[in-house]
C-alpha cells in the first residue's frame, strides 16, 4: 500500500471531514508533513505504519475527538497543545478574546483568566497585547500543566502566573483591570444528551454549569468586584440562550453591559465594567 491508497481506506473509516481527517491521522501516525503527503503520495507504507494508522482511526471513529488524538489543536492562529484534562478550544471563544483585544487597545493590563484549560484565552491575550499580564486560574492542577507547556510554546511565559484554586470556594487575591472566563454553562441535565465526543471524553467539570448553566456566572459577577479595579472589566463567553439571564446578574453591580454575536449571529460574550463605589 502507498500514502494515497491509505490515506483512501482510513477515510473510508470515518464520517464527517472524512478526507481531512484521514490525512491529519495519516500525518500524525506516519510522523510526515503535509508537504511529504502531497509531494510523495506513492511512497510505500509498512505493514505496521498501516496497522497503526488503522488503531488511531478506530479511536476516532468510536468517538474519540481528533484533537485528543493528535494532541494538539489550532486557536487564534496560535499552536496549543490539548489533553483530556482541558476542554478543546473551540473557534467561538475566539469572539470572547477577540472583544478583549479591541478593549485593551493595546494598552498594559492586568488580566485573571478563570478557568484556564489550555490556557488558550489568556495565552492568546498575551500573545496579540505584548504589554498584558495574565494569571490563569484553574481547579485542575493537570490543567494548569498543559496551560504551562503551551505558554512555553507560544512564548509567553514571562508574562504568565498560574494558579490552582476553586473559584467556587477561594477568592483570589488581586487587582485586576480584565477579569476574562469561558466558565462551564452547560445545564446539568443536558450534558447526557450532548454529542458522544463531548460527554464521553471532554472533562465534565469543564462543562457542567449546574442545574441551569449560571452557577458559575453567579459566583463570579459576585466576586469580581472584591477583584476588579474601577471600571475593570469583566467579560464572560456565554451559551446561546444565556445572554438575557447573564445580564441580569450583571445589572446589579456593572455598567456599559454588551452582549456581542459570534459569527453565526448567536449571542456569545457578555461584558460589563464594574460599577465601584
Amino acid at each position: 500500500m502507498v500514502i494515497d491508497a491509505l490515506v483512501r481506506h482510513t477515510a473510508s473509516m470515518l464520517k464527517d471531514n472524512a478526507r481531512f481527517e484521514a490525512e491529519m491521522i495519516v500525518m500524525h501516525t506516519l510522523g510526515i508533513s503535509r508537504t511529504e503527503l502531497i509531494t510523495n503520495p506513492r511512497r510505500a507504507v509498512t505493514d505496521g505504519e498501516v496497522e497503526r494508522v488503522n488503531e488511531t482511526a478506530a479511536r476516532r471513529a468510536g468517538g474519540e475527538p481528533l484533537q485528543y488524538i493528535l494532541g494538539e489543536t489550532e486557536f487564534m492562529s496560535l499552536p496549543f497543545k490539548v489533553n483530556r484534562a482541558t476542554l478543546i478550544p473551540r473557534s467561538d471563544t475566539e469572539t470572547l478574546v477577540e472583544h478583549v483585544l479591541e478593549y485593551m487597545n493595546g494598552e498594559a493590563c492586568n488580566i485573571l483568566d478563570i478557568g484556564a484549560g489550555t490556557g488558550c484565552i489568556g495565552i492568546s491575550l498575551a500573545h496579540y497585547n505584548k504589554n498584558a499580564r495574565v494569571t490563569e486560574l484553574d481547579i485542575s492542577a493537570d490543567a494548569l500543566n498543559t496551560a504551562r507547556e503551551n505558554a512555553e510554546i507560544n512564548g509567553v511565559s514571562d508574562r504568565m502566573e498560574f494558579v490552582n484554586a476553586d473559584i467556587l470556594n477561594e477568592i483570589p487575591v488581586g487587582d485586576y483591570d480584565i477579569i476574562v472566563s469561558n466558565p462551564p454553562y452547560i445545564e446539568t441535565a443536558i450534558i447526557d444528551t450532548l454529542q458522544t465526543e463531548v460527554k464521553d471524553y471532554e472533562p465534565i467539570s469543564a462543562l457542567d454549569g449546574g442545574a441551569d448553566g449560571l452557577k458559575f456566572y453567579r459566583r463570579i459577577t459576585e466576586i469580581a468586584p472584591k477583584m476588579l479595579k474601577k471600571n475593570g472589566l469583566l467579560a464572560f463567553e456565554i451559551g446561546f440562550n444565556q445572554g438575557e439571564s447573564v445580564k441580569k446578574l450583571m445589572e446589579k453591580n456593572y455598567n456599559d453591559i454588551r452582549i456581542i454575536k459570534d459569527l453565526c449571529g448567536n449571542d456569545r460574550v457578555i461584558s460589563g465594567r464594574w460599577a465601584r463605589p
